[in-house]
């Protein structure tokens, strides 16, 4: 599986794997960003269909993603992935409450840094709670999931999520649990591989 975030000649089960949401978590400058793009550029090779990259795009300027020897970025593939800019929880749920709308839908949906777009204070103000960004959260990861769930009705696709953490695991991962099918954890050296079906 882990083979989706690397640039490796392979895709025949690439949009097969059964699994329609998925995480990559990480510490601080792991390496995520430059992985789920490469997933998604691994994506748009395994199919003809185009692959979404959603992110902030201040902080994508800032840091790009690493492309691996040999990839030209104004190949075809490349150009079948549609980037998306948003700034806050807001972007994502229109996204995904018109995603119904795409015909044909997006073979993978990558969200880069999902929790990053949850401000504390401006979610415990909407929802006059102190758990206020855990309640977006889980409204957003409800509904991502579910047009997730309606658009493999009709072909395979597929969600990618990537969280940052500090310390051995995700630091919402009593949420991802419930919305998440895989997740994946980059450690010190390697990788942890963690499902959750």
């Amino acid at each position: 599986m882990m083979e989706k975030f690397l640039p490796v000649g392979r895709f025949d089960d690439f949009c097969c794997s059964g699994d329609s949401v998925l995480l990559l978590s990480g510490p601080p400058s792991s390496g995520k960003t430059s992985l789920v793009f490469q997933f998604a550029i691994n994506s748009a090779t395994a199919s003809a269909g185009n692959v979404v990259f959603i992110c902030n795009r201040r902080k994508l300027e800032s840091k790009p993603p690493y492309l691996a020897q040999g990839i030209d970025p104004s190949s075809d593939v490349i150009n079948r992935i549609q980037m998306k800019y948003v700034d806050d929880e807001e972007g994502i749920k229109k996204y995904f409450a018109a995603f119904h709308m795409h015909d044909p839908a997006p073979v993978s949906v990558i969200i880069d840094d999902f929790a990053d777009f949850f401000d504390q204070g401006n979610c415990q103000e909407r929802y006059n709670n102190t758990r206020g960004r855990d309640l977006a959260m889980v409204r957003v990861l409800a509904l991502c999931r579910n047009a997730i769930l309606c658009a493999n009705e009709k072909g395979p696709c597929q969600l990618l999520l990537s969280d940052t953490h500090n310390g051995d695991s995700p630091r919402l991962l009593y949420l991802y649990k419930r919305w998440v099918s895989s997740i994946y954890v980059i450690k010190g050296f390697g990788w942890k591989d963690t499902e959750h079906k």
